[in-house]
């Protein structure tokens, strides 16, 4: 059962985010390149779901329907 993606971690500078290992930041052990992956919550900020093919998107009262 693969790990669920924390949405908004206390410490994402601690953690390296590019694979599902999510290792130490001075251990990783993937051998993605010479530095972490950033969370997107770093890159992005605290709204970082709501960028993308698969942000949650707020209807319009106002819109037509269809």
């Amino acid at each position: 059962m693969p790990k669920k993606f924390p949405l908004h971690p206390a410490h994402p500078e601690r953690v390296c985010w590019g694979c599902e290992r999510y290792c130490p930041a001075d251990s990783m052990r993937c051998g993605n390149g010479s530095e972490r992956t950033q969370h997107p919550a770093e890159l992005l900020g605290d709204d970082w779901m709501d960028f993308g093919l698969d942000a949650r998107q707020e209807e319009d009262p106002q819109a037509p329907p269809g």
